[in-house]
């Protein structure tokens, strides 16, 4: 994957093929300590212990869907190409963490790209889970919590094409604020 967008993406799945009804979405951008960490926790099923050697092999999956599993194994090697590791805490009954970090001005580490696409696809195709997102960059954060969206919504549906319309804005504008309006 040639953006870490999709790797997030991908993550959210798996969250949501687990039954999470929570996912939350961190990314903190620190270019002075030259660090970029993405953590993305959920409230799913977990991955029993035994499983949890085996996540990291691309051959090992527990869909029935399909007898591969490179999501994982492709995001634990992006991290490594940059300097970085991928870490997987699990427990069964109360969700999984998985948390990338990359030397954040390494030559090979892949771009972020269109987070707000992956934020607004996930939201879009899943208004029954609660997804928060939080990114920060230096001192700058954005903060989404559809829980917030929700309530003030009140029986209008979170994926009404007039609230995505507002939140895709919204969402553009606050991660370009993030960056100084770039």
């Amino acid at each position: 994957m040639r953006e870490l967008s999709l790797h997030i993406l991908d993550i959210a799945q798996n969250s949501i093929a687990a039954s999470a009804s929570i996912i939350e979405i961190y990314i903190d951008e620190n270019s002075i300590q030259d660090r970029l960490t993405i953590r993305i926790a959920d409230n799913g099923r977990g991955i029993p212990q035994h499983q949890l050697a085996q996540v990291m092999d691309p051959f090992f999956t527990s869909r029935k869907t399909r007898g591969v599993g490179l999501g994982l194994a492709l995001f634990a090697q992006a991290a490594k190409g940059a300097e970085g590791e991928l870490l997987i805490d699990s427990n069964v009954g109360t969700g999984t963490t998985v948390t990338a970090t990359f030397r954040y001005s390494h030559i090979d580490r892949a771009p972020l790209g269109d987070l707000a696409g992956t934020l607004l696809g996930v939201i879009m195709l899943n208004p029954e889970v609660e997804v928060v997102y939080q990114h920060t960059c230096l001192e700058r954060t954005l903060c989404i919590d559809t829980r917030e969206i929700k309530s003030e919504l009140g029986s209008i549906a979170i994926n009404h094409p007039a609230v995505m319309n507002w939140l895709e804005g919204f969402v553009r504008e606050g991660i370009d604020d993030l960056y100084g309006g770039e």
